[in-house]
């Protein structure tokens, strides 16, 4: 199996932590006056959700995990777990909330989006990197709410909260990066 060290990593570099497939979600190159430079990095666990922090010094070697992407369809909540289908063979899998964890606030019925599978199991799903949705909810606009670069909290039609301009009304149609959880533009 591959493996890394501490001069591969890199935010949302893939790798093993203690038998647990992580991505790097955070990293700080440091150098201190005396001594060896080192690596702190803050890992997420695809199959629980949880953030690790470790240090990474020269010489620490982290084996790459196989993971596999399968784009799925996104069908129901029942209660207990996410729903998703295979759009080519039909067959169904679950995921619990943990597993949907940042994924769970873009789930909208019917999109397509990327189930994460480690070792044949399927461990987590990536929602599309850009989703257009319709604003439910968001404060009205005052007079006077013009200043360049100000912002208020809208609720979009999967429950997500983004910061939008003040000329965002509810029922507009948004685009959305989900990595970023930030507004792009409207939707003509």
């Amino acid at each position: 199996m591959a493996t890394i060290g501490m001069s591969d990593i890199k935010k949302n570099v893939r790798l093993i932590v203690g038998e647990v497939p992580c991505k790097i979600v955070e990293f700080q190159h440091v150098k201190p006056g005396k001594g060896a430079a080192f690596v702190r990095m803050k890992a997420k666990s695809y199959l629980n959700g949880k953030v690790v922090e470790k240090t990474v010094h020269a010489g620490d070697k982290f084996e790459i995990p196989e993971i596999t992407y399968s784009t799925m369809q996104y069908l129901y909540d029942d209660g207990d777990m996410y729903q998703f289908m295979d759009t080519e063979t039909y067959d169904q899998i679950g995921l619990t909330y943990e597993q949907c964890d940042e994924a769970s606030k873009w789930l909208k019925d019917g999109i397509n989006v990327e189930i994460i599978f480690y070792k044949g199991k399927a461990i987590s799903v990536a929602a599309p990197e850009f989703m257009e949705l319709v604003v439910t909810d968001t404060p009205p606009n005052f007079k006077g709410d013009t200043s360049s670069g100000s912002k208020k909290p809208a609720t979009l039609e999967t429950g997500a909260v983004v910061q939008v301009p003040y000329h965002v009304l509810v029922d507009d149609l948004v685009k959305v990066n989900t990595v970023d959880c930030e507004f792009l533009g409207k939707v003509k």
